[in-house]
């Protein structure tokens, strides 16, 4: 099993900036990746980034050149820093890690920490 504890939600000013923050604890061995998903209102779940194991990135067309994930092994704690925030940006935000299992990849969810963007 592994847990995931997100925080550093909250309210900002279209323009501004927030870091969220995902620790994992528990049965941590095999991760092979580690990401963010939010979701809106009326729309569904979308993966905003995510880091490998390796460090390999990827971002949705959305988010390029305003996010930036990065993970600390050492803190076994994946971030999301958001800068230039949209109000469309708008949506609880998901930790997401995915463990190498005996039948393939089983996925971990955190808990979600709402992120609101206002004009």
């Amino acid at each position: 099993q592994v847990q995931l504890v997100e925080s550093g939600g909250g309210l900002v000013q279209a323009g501004g900036s927030l870091r969220l923050s995902c620790a994992a604890s528990g049965s941590i061995f095999r991760i092979a990746g580690m990401g963010w998903y939010r979701h809106a209102p009326g729309k569904q779940r979308e993966l905003v980034a995510a880091i490998t194991s390796g460090g390999r990135t990827n971002y949705a067309d959305s988010v390029k050149d305003r996010f930036t994930i990065s993970r600390d092994n050492a803190k076994n704690t994946v971030y999301l820093q958001m800068n230039s925030l949209k109000p469309e940006d708008s949506a609880v935000y998901y930790c997401n890690a995915a463990q190498i299992g005996p039948s393939g990849l089983y996925d971990y969810w955190g808990q979600g920490t709402q992120v609101t963007v206002s004009s």
